[in-house]
């Protein structure tokens, strides 16, 4: 039974057990391993040892991760919302009686990850749910997140998300009506164009570039569009920056949001694959890697779900897709056409360029805002953002063009990492390209493992620092370049 079968407890299981995560005594505990299992052929696929350090508690916590954020199979709206409706009488005889006339209700900016039912892979949601109450009765404000986060814990794709909010609030506190409104941002495949440049909040510019949707539900008193209660709500969100404007077309928009459903995927190595827009597997793609796609298909069943669910029936196929964009590979890294094996600036063919800040011997060459994607492997959890890169050369030598320093940091993000390594990873190459001199480099990035699982810190960021060679001497130099980085990050920079 893998990790279970050690001669004492795992911690982590432990701490699992200790947080309801794990129940032992249980099928939990067999499901866990079982996908502890489909997680060590997964990093087998990917050219990775299971057994190294970094890496041997990584099918653990997927398997961790992954009951926690699929953890909505194994709940009950009715156990939520039992004991939380409270008596709030208003005008008699008013159509919402708990406020008086009207009554409306409305939560606004729910902060909800679910988890894409066509690829795996998280999707982030910004959910508002409005009611208004009948009975003379309210529901404990907090019980309608707690309703969202059931659902949002399961496969889902966003109509249908709403649409089981709005069904299970409307038969569990029956209320005049219901209304559900989501905003889902799904992430993009690692394509360096689409990667954010904005870290600050995750709702507005950092979330750009990613596939975007925005679906609603409603029932009773808010079923008709030029209704007084959809219009109240509507009115409300607005308040919040959210226009409400129906388009009967979102309904089919989501069904096929997924990215991997309609767009060529690439890979680290340079090959693509196209998938079919109705999200059907040839017979071809389908025998690629087929011990992982079949670990892919144990897992989903070890999650509650029926793999062979018409919806699902690709999904192994698409996560397995994703996650080759991270193989582990030996091949010789490619620069825009230039091989790197240790070259000296002046065998590069570079152009000069304007921007450096003077030092004393040399200058500061700093090439900001840098994109990547990469894939935690802690978690198996996708992280992105932004690499600054400074460094040190004279006059007579030739500035790295900003190409080659994305195809680097596009190249270390291609694999299994962390964020740490893949810093002085980047510094490193660097170093060996501009001859040594002096390299600094600082990553931002936004990691799905702090928000996908039970941490959800929505809108933290981590960064990271690298300094070689002069930049370790000299606090001048380092502190002028974590200026640069700092005005070109600031608002409106």
């Amino acid at each position: 039974m893998g990790a279970l079968d050690e001669g004492h407890l795992d911690e982590e299981l432990e701490y699992g057990v200790k947080l309801g995560f794990v129940e032992l005594g249980s099928d939990n505990e067999l499901e866990t391993a079982a996908i502890e299992d489909a997680v060590k052929v997964l990093l087998q696929g990917l050219g990775e040892d299971s057994s190294r350090e970094g890496l041997r508690k990584t099918p653990l916590r997927v398997a961790k991760a992954l009951r926690e954020g699929t953890k909505g199979y194994r709940q009950e709206v009715n156990d939520i919302v039992r004991g939380a409706l409270f008596p709030e009488a208003g005008l008699d005889g008013a159509v919402g009686h708990a406020g008086g006339a009207g009554g409306l209700v409305v939560v606004r900016d729910i902060d909800l990850f679910s988890y894409c039912e066509s690829c795996l892979l998280p999707f982030k949601v910004q959910c508002h749910v409005g009611y208004v109450p009948s009975g003379q009765r309210v529901v404990g404000l907090s019980k309608l997140s707690r309703v969202a986060d059931v659902f949002a814990k399961r496969l889902q794709e966003p109509q249908r998300l709403a649409d089981e909010v709005c069904a299970a609030l409307h038969d569990s506190i029956k209320p005049a009506g219901v209304a559900v409104t989501l905003r889902c941002w799904h992430i993009q495949f690692p394509l360096a164009e689409r990667s954010s440049t904005n870290l600050s909040h995750p709702t507005k510019r950092d979330m750009q570039g990613w596939a975007q949707v925005s679906v609603f539900s409603r029932s009773g008193v808010f079923e008709h569009e030029n209704s007084d209660s959809w219009g109240d709500f509507s009115a409300l969100l607005k308040f919040r920056g959210v226009n409400m404007e129906l388009d009967p077309t979102q309904s089919s928009v989501s069904q096929c949001w997924c990215p991997s459903r309609h767009q060529e995927v690439p890979t680290c190595n340079g090959h693509s694959v196209r998938n079919q827009s109705n999200g059907r597997i040839s017979a071809k793609q389908g025998s690629a890697h087929p011990a992982m796609i079949t670990a892919v298909a144990s897992i989903l069943h070890s999650l509650g779900e029926d793999p062979s669910r018409k919806e699902l029936v690709g999904t192994p196929h698409r996560f397995v897709q994703w996650l080759m964009n991270f193989k582990r590979s030996n091949m010789e890294m490619k620069l825009n056409g230039f091989s790197f094996c240790r070259m000296a600036p002046q065998n590069l063919n570079l152009h000069n360029r304007t921007g450096h800040v003077g030092c004393d011997r040399n200058a500061v060459q700093s090439e900001l805002n840098l994109p990547f994607w990469s894939q935690c492997e802690h978690h198996l959890l996708p992280f992105h953002g932004v690499v600054h890169i400074g460094y040190f050369h004279a006059e007579e030598s030739e500035v790295v063009e900003r190409p080659i320093l994305q195809s680097i940091a596009h190249f270390h993000g291609c694999k299994l990492q962390v964020q740490e390594r893949l810093t002085r990873q980047i510094a490193e190459t660097v170093s060996s390209i501009v001859g040594g001199d002096g390299v600094m480099v600082v990553v931002e990035a936004n990691h799905i493992c702090m928000i996908s699982r039970g941490i959800e810190k929505v809108g933290s960021s981590t960064a990271t620092i690298a300094v070689l060679g002069q930049f370790s001497t000299d606090p001048v130099a380092k502190a002028m370049f974590l200026q640069t980085v700092s005005n070109s990050t600031a608002p409106g920079g």
